[in-house]
């Protein structure tokens, strides 16, 4: 007997604009000790899926239609009492961001302890023994020690533990896991792959993993589901439906994963989805984006960071000797030729974003020299002396959603820096290059009146990248700018920005930790480890013939995922 099973699932969610129908006729069983992959892209349903199967659909949406049964017995209409209890105890979640998951006023401690003793009824000490050997077997360090302390002072891949712990913590029987390493860098997201699989194949627990990572699915999953708009589309052994799928949207999906043994022209759309963001061709040469005539000439490297230092101070004291300093960058040596795409990767907490803020001037170094076309930036103490500068250098962040002002219409978030560099002199010359903007991204100036939150997340980006352009800069900084899109998304987006590249030819600093992208999209790359800089080679001499150990290190650790995609 299948373990989970879930027959004819249908869920819907009423609204003023009418009835949306989620999920329809899904249909899956889950056996003990098996990881089953569900795919698809953003709005396919796979997270509704697993929230109705713990019975947390988030209000107004219900089941219209379908069973979801546990061990034989039917749990969908069971009253909310009943289904608290088997939440946790027989079924866990793992949640993609934990810090929503994680209390941050209670320590690891107390989560845990309380949950262990709700569901099986251990006195406080048993309980906190029990609570510190699962740290112990999702690999948290000294667990004794550090079960007192709280969620902020774990890394983003010791929280993923902890939440791996937590939904262990009742011994379930069924794990529902979603997206649980979409925000976690490439080795991080190799240890709790395996730890995963370790669990499920130990403790015979049966896993639903939900993610649009196809590499994660290839990696771990023993079948796959695959999931578009609502409807099961394609099921099977992990490996013959990557290898040998059946239906359009797979095989579509599958071509746009970005390829890690060598580098292509462009990336591959997900042809199967009607929009694909077509952008407008403007002849930028002749365009007001083109007319960059105020830039000095200078024949050295557009950039250049000489012995660049960034130390912050993580305990306070009025006593210099009590001061507890981190050093997040130290020392780096690097510089970036005109029109070059250089890219940046290494681990969460290696440096690279410290770097970008350093650069486009959020934060202040603490130690060396940042020269941008000859001039000095760090010597520079007036605005009046840096805004020239500053506007010829912009940044894409990785979550637009933060980076918008969601109270300002998209037309008045491009604006805003064009008006703040007196680029224009009326406001109409200004809505008009807003407007041209808009279709240079692909989204038209029918997007112009509309607010943040009304777009998708792919959208919301080309509205950053739009606003970026909007002081005509010679300088990009992109921060991984797509680490939380699907692969479809991804790969628009960074056609978009490959494009824009050669376009206008802008110089970028590129940072990911995601290094089939990072193949794609660079011409060197710098590879960053605790602050310092391990390598810089030219793209393909790094991914072909990685000469530092930590390099060779995060290239064993990519995905093995590929498929051939002629």
């Amino acid at each position: 007997m299948s373990q989970l099973q879930i027959e004819n699932l249908t869920v819907e969610f009423p609204s003023r604009k009418g009835d949306f129908i989620a999920v329809q006729d899904f249909s899956i069983e889950l056996q003990a000790g098996e990881i089953l992959g569900v795919v698809g892209e953003s709005g396919a349903g796979k997270s509704t899926v697993g929230n109705a199967v713990i019975g947390l659909l988030q209000k107004p949406g219900h089941m219209i239609g379908g069973t979801i049964s546990l061990d034989g017995e039917r749990i969908d209409d069971l009253d909310e009492e009943i289904m608290r209890a088997i939440r946790g105890k027989r079924i866990g979640m793992i949640f993609q961001d934990p810090l929503t998951s994680l209390n941050p006023i209670e320590t690891i401690a107390n989560q845990l302890i309380e949950t262990i003793v709700l569901h099986l009824k251990l006195s406080k000490a048993d309980a906190r023994k029990k609570a510190v050997d699962l740290l112990d077997q999702v690999g948290i360090p000294d667990p004794s020690v550090r079960i007192d302390q709280y969620p902020h002072q774990f890394s983003g891949g010791m929280r993923q533990r902890v939440v791996i712990a937590l939904a262990l913590c009742a011994d379930p029987e069924v794990i529902i896991a979603d997206e649980p390493t979409t925000a976690l860098d490439v080795s991080v997201q190799a240890q709790i792959l395996d730890l995963m699989r370790g669990l499920c194949r130990e403790r015979n627990v049966g896993m639903i993993l939900i993610t649009h990572d196809m590499g994660v699915i290839a990696e771990v999953t023993d079948r796959v589901a695959v999931m578009y708009r609502g409807k099961l589309v394609e099921i099977g052994e992990t490996a013959q439906v990557l290898g040998s799928p059946k239906h359009d949207y797979t095989k579509s999906l599958i071509s746009a994963v970005p390829r890690p043994d060598k580098r292509i022209n462009r990336f591959p759309l997900v042809t199967y989805i009607e929009d694909v963001g077509e952008r407008k061709e403007v002849d930028i040469a002749n365009h007001w984006l083109g007319q960059t005539q105020d830039y000095a000439d200078f024949d050295g490297p557009l950039l250049k960071l000489t012995d660049l230092s960034m130390r912050f101070i993580t305990k306070h004291s009025i006593f210099p000797s009590k001061r507890i300093y981190l050093d997040a960058v130290k020392k780096v040596n690097f510089d970036i030729k005109s029109g070059e795409v250089f890219g940046i990767v290494g681990e969460s907490g290696s440096g690279k974003s410290t770097i970008a803020r350093m650069v486009t001037g959020i934060y202040k170094p603490t130690g060396g020299k940042i020269e941008f076309a000859g001039a000095d930036l760090t010597a520079m103490t007036t605005a009046k002396e840096i805004n020239p500068w500053r506007r010829q250098m912009q940044m894409v962040f990785q979550d637009p959603f933060s980076s918008l002002n969601g109270r300002m219409r998209v037309e008045d978030i491009i604006a805003e820096p064009i008006q703040f560099h007196k680029q224009v002199s009326t406001n109409a010359e200004c809505y008009a290059i807003v407007h041209d903007l808009l279709d240079i991204v692909g989204l038209g100036k029918v997007a112009a009146r509309k607010f943040p939150h009304e777009f998708s997340g792919g959208q919301r980006q080309r509205i950053s990248i739009a606003r970026a352009l909007a002081t005509r800069p010679r300088f990009l900084v992109c921060d991984e700018p797509t680490s939380a899109l699907d692969v479809s998304i991804q790969a628009q987006v960074l056609n978009l920005l490959k494009d824009l590249q050669e376009e206008m030819g802008l110089t970028m600093m590129f940072i990911s930790h995601d290094l089939p992208v990072i193949r794609q999209m660079c011409d060197r790359v710098a590879v960053m480890r605790n602050g310092e800089i391990c390598e810089i080679a030219e793209t393909e001499d790094l991914f072909n013939n990685p000469k530092h150990e930590y390099s060779q290190h995060l290239l064993s650790l990519m995905p093995k995922f590929f498929m051939d995609k002629n």
